[in-house]
């Protein structure tokens, strides 16, 4: 890919670098995940767990340690990067 062709890459092509490849993997609290994991069953505020995300935000698990969550990620044959 040259230079140009990077700066021009669409939101919708962005969104397949890295599908089947690649897992993100984010702590993030119970509040901001009931948009990201419809049905969610209720969670006490404030809880953290660590969700993993495929390479186009899909969402695929979540664990209540990091170590599960990056395991799972290699279960499914996706290389886990950290998201800050």
């Amino acid at each position: 890919m040259t230079e140009n062709e990077v700066k021009n890459i669409s939101e919708a092509q962005l969104a397949h670098i890295g599908e089947g490849a690649v897992a993100y993997v984010r702590e993030m609290e119970s509040d901001d995940l009931k948009t990201k994991f419809p049905g969610l069953p209720e969670i006490a505020s404030g809880t953290k767990l660590w969700a993993v995300f495929a390479a186009n935000g899909t969402p695929i698990l979540l664990s209540d340690k990091r170590d599960s969550a990056l395991a799972g990620a290699f279960q499914n044959d996706l290389t886990p990067v950290a998201v800050h």
